[in-house]
Protein backbone atom coordinates (compact mmCIF):
# COMPACT_ATOMS: atom_id res chain seq x y z
CA UNK A 1 0.00 0.00 0.00
CA UNK A 2 1.12 3.22 -1.06
CA UNK A 3 1.69 5.83 2.11
CA UNK A 4 -0.31 9.58 1.31
CA UNK A 5 2.27 12.03 1.04
CA UNK A 6 1.13 14.36 3.40
CA UNK A 7 1.39 16.47 4.80
CA UNK A 8 3.48 18.36 2.67
CA UNK A 9 4.85 21.84 3.36
CA UNK A 10 5.04 24.38 -0.07
CA UNK A 11 6.04 27.85 0.16
CA UNK A 12 3.47 29.15 2.57
CA UNK A 13 0.75 25.90 2.53
CA UNK A 14 0.73 23.12 4.33
CA UNK A 15 -0.98 20.17 2.09
CA UNK A 16 -2.82 17.64 4.13
CA UNK A 17 -5.73 14.97 3.82
CA UNK A 18 -9.17 16.92 4.85
CA UNK A 19 -10.73 16.34 8.26
CA UNK A 20 -14.11 16.67 9.21
CA UNK A 21 -14.43 20.09 10.43
CA UNK A 22 -12.66 21.08 7.16
CA UNK A 23 -15.89 19.91 4.98
CA UNK A 24 -18.20 23.38 5.27
CA UNK A 25 -15.45 25.29 4.73
CA UNK A 26 -14.46 23.45 1.31
CA UNK A 27 -17.93 22.94 0.67
CA UNK A 28 -18.85 26.39 0.82
CA UNK A 29 -16.10 27.97 -1.67
CA UNK A 30 -16.89 24.25 -3.93
CA UNK A 31 -20.00 25.12 -4.13
CA UNK A 32 -19.47 28.79 -5.20
CA UNK A 33 -20.67 29.57 -8.45
CA UNK A 34 -18.06 31.49 -9.58
CA UNK A 35 -15.66 28.60 -8.59
CA UNK A 36 -18.17 26.56 -10.62
CA UNK A 37 -17.75 28.41 -13.68
CA UNK A 38 -14.19 26.96 -14.49
CA UNK A 39 -15.14 23.41 -13.39
CA UNK A 40 -16.62 20.35 -15.34
CA UNK A 41 -18.62 18.81 -12.20
CA UNK A 42 -21.14 21.88 -11.15
CA UNK A 43 -23.10 21.42 -7.53
CA UNK A 44 -21.95 18.70 -5.62
CA UNK A 45 -23.86 16.83 -3.15
CA UNK A 46 -22.89 17.54 0.58
CA UNK A 47 -23.36 14.31 2.08
CA UNK A 48 -21.52 12.30 -1.05
CA UNK A 49 -18.75 15.18 -0.94
CA UNK A 50 -18.24 14.75 2.16
CA UNK A 51 -18.11 10.97 2.52
CA UNK A 52 -16.15 10.84 -0.71
CA UNK A 53 -13.45 13.63 1.03
CA UNK A 54 -13.64 11.65 4.22
CA UNK A 55 -12.54 8.06 2.33
CA UNK A 56 -9.71 9.61 0.54
CA UNK A 57 -7.13 8.27 3.35
CA UNK A 58 -8.02 5.15 2.83
CA UNK A 59 -7.77 5.03 -1.17
CA UNK A 60 -4.56 3.98 -3.00
CA UNK A 61 -5.21 5.86 -5.98
CA UNK A 62 -7.09 9.29 -4.57
CA UNK A 63 -4.54 11.32 -3.05
CA UNK A 64 -6.43 14.74 -2.72
CA UNK A 65 -5.66 17.27 0.09
CA UNK A 66 -6.59 20.56 0.81
CA UNK A 67 -4.00 23.86 1.43
CA UNK A 68 -3.95 25.48 4.84
CA UNK A 69 -2.38 28.77 5.08
CA UNK A 70 -1.99 30.20 8.04
CA UNK A 71 -4.49 27.78 10.09
CA UNK A 72 -7.53 28.16 7.20
CA UNK A 73 -8.39 26.05 4.42
CA UNK A 74 -7.48 28.17 1.75
CA UNK A 75 -7.65 25.16 -1.73
CA UNK A 76 -8.37 21.71 -2.50
CA UNK A 77 -5.76 19.62 -4.07
CA UNK A 78 -6.46 16.74 -6.20
CA UNK A 79 -4.06 14.03 -7.36
CA UNK A 80 -5.50 10.71 -8.19
CA UNK A 81 -3.09 7.76 -10.11
CA UNK A 82 -4.84 6.78 -13.33
CA UNK A 83 -3.18 4.35 -15.75
CA UNK A 84 -1.29 5.57 -18.60
CA UNK A 85 -2.74 4.89 -22.56
CA UNK A 86 -1.52 2.19 -24.73
CA UNK A 87 -1.57 -0.98 -26.59
CA UNK A 88 -2.04 -4.00 -24.65
CA UNK A 89 0.12 -4.68 -21.38
CA UNK A 90 0.80 -0.90 -20.76
CA UNK A 91 2.03 -0.42 -17.13
CA UNK A 92 -0.75 0.49 -15.07
CA UNK A 93 -0.59 3.15 -11.82
CA UNK A 94 1.70 5.05 -13.71
CA UNK A 95 0.34 8.27 -14.21
CA UNK A 96 -1.76 11.16 -12.54
CA UNK A 97 -3.75 14.17 -12.75
CA UNK A 98 -3.75 16.99 -10.75
CA UNK A 99 -6.18 19.95 -10.25
CA UNK A 100 -6.79 22.48 -7.85
CA UNK A 101 -9.43 24.71 -6.37
CA UNK A 102 -8.81 27.97 -4.59
CA UNK A 103 -11.21 29.70 -2.10
CA UNK A 104 -11.88 33.20 -3.85
CA UNK A 105 -11.35 34.73 -1.26
CA UNK A 106 -7.34 34.03 -0.98
CA UNK A 107 -7.11 33.98 -4.96
CA UNK A 108 -4.38 36.12 -6.00
CA UNK A 109 -2.10 35.34 -3.43
CA UNK A 110 -0.11 32.90 -5.15
CA UNK A 111 -1.63 29.79 -3.57
CA UNK A 112 -2.39 27.79 -6.59
CA UNK A 113 0.82 28.07 -7.73
CA UNK A 114 2.23 26.50 -4.24
CA UNK A 115 -0.25 23.71 -4.69
CA UNK A 116 0.05 22.88 -8.43
CA UNK A 117 4.09 22.94 -7.01
CA UNK A 118 3.29 20.38 -4.52
CA UNK A 119 0.98 18.12 -6.33
CA UNK A 120 3.68 17.75 -8.57
CA UNK A 121 6.11 17.22 -6.12
CA UNK A 122 3.61 14.72 -3.99
CA UNK A 123 3.34 12.70 -7.90
CA UNK A 124 6.87 12.50 -8.86
CA UNK A 125 9.01 12.29 -5.47
CA UNK A 126 6.85 10.35 -3.24
CA UNK A 127 4.20 8.28 -5.55
CA UNK A 128 7.18 7.70 -8.11
CA UNK A 129 4.72 8.52 -10.89
CA UNK A 130 5.72 8.31 -14.65
CA UNK A 131 4.00 11.57 -15.61
CA UNK A 132 1.35 14.38 -14.33
CA UNK A 133 -1.33 15.71 -16.55
CA UNK A 134 -3.94 18.89 -15.87
CA UNK A 135 -6.22 20.46 -17.82
CA UNK A 136 -8.30 23.80 -17.69
CA UNK A 137 -11.06 25.86 -19.54
CA UNK A 138 -9.14 27.47 -22.50
CA UNK A 139 -10.36 31.08 -21.16
CA UNK A 140 -9.20 30.41 -17.66
CA UNK A 141 -6.04 32.40 -18.54
CA UNK A 142 -5.14 31.90 -14.91
CA UNK A 143 -5.47 28.52 -14.53
CA UNK A 144 -3.31 27.96 -17.73
CA UNK A 145 -0.30 30.67 -15.98
CA UNK A 146 -0.26 28.69 -12.69
CA UNK A 147 0.53 24.83 -14.80
CA UNK A 148 3.00 27.40 -16.61
CA UNK A 149 4.68 28.30 -13.68
CA UNK A 150 4.67 24.59 -11.95
CA UNK A 151 6.71 23.75 -14.80
CA UNK A 152 4.04 21.83 -16.95
CA UNK A 153 3.97 22.25 -20.72
CA UNK A 154 0.78 22.74 -22.77
CA UNK A 155 0.43 19.77 -24.71
CA UNK A 156 -2.77 19.97 -26.16
CA UNK A 157 -6.08 22.92 -26.89
CA UNK A 158 -8.85 21.13 -27.73
CA UNK A 159 -11.34 22.73 -29.78
CA UNK A 160 -14.99 22.70 -28.31
CA UNK A 161 -13.75 19.14 -26.46
CA UNK A 162 -15.55 20.39 -23.40
CA UNK A 163 -19.56 21.46 -22.62
CA UNK A 164 -20.25 24.23 -20.10
CA UNK A 165 -23.54 24.49 -19.21
CA UNK A 166 -23.65 28.51 -19.71
CA UNK A 167 -21.34 28.84 -22.70
CA UNK A 168 -21.69 25.69 -24.72
CA UNK A 169 -19.18 23.78 -25.86
CA UNK A 170 -15.60 26.25 -25.58
CA UNK A 171 -12.11 24.82 -25.95
CA UNK A 172 -9.73 22.98 -23.73
CA UNK A 173 -6.36 22.90 -22.76
CA UNK A 174 -4.47 20.21 -21.53
CA UNK A 175 -1.22 20.20 -19.97
CA UNK A 176 1.58 17.54 -18.99
CA UNK A 177 4.75 17.07 -17.54
CA UNK A 178 7.23 13.90 -17.45
CA UNK A 179 9.20 12.76 -14.79
CA UNK A 180 12.35 13.32 -16.23
CA UNK A 181 11.79 16.31 -16.87
CA UNK A 182 10.98 17.39 -13.33
CA UNK A 183 14.03 16.05 -11.99
CA UNK A 184 16.08 17.67 -14.65
CA UNK A 185 14.89 20.97 -12.87
CA UNK A 186 14.70 19.56 -9.09
CA UNK A 187 17.72 17.92 -8.51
Amino acid sequence: MTTRPWPLRVGPLLLRDATEPDIEALLAFRNDPAVQRFLIATTVDPEKFRGNWLAKPSSTTDFSCVAEADGQVVAIGFLEIVDGMGQPGVPTGTDGMVGYIVDPQYAGRGYATHLAKGLLTAAFDHLGLRRATAGCYADNAASARVLEKAGMRREQHGVEDSWHAELGWVDGYTYALLDREWRATHE
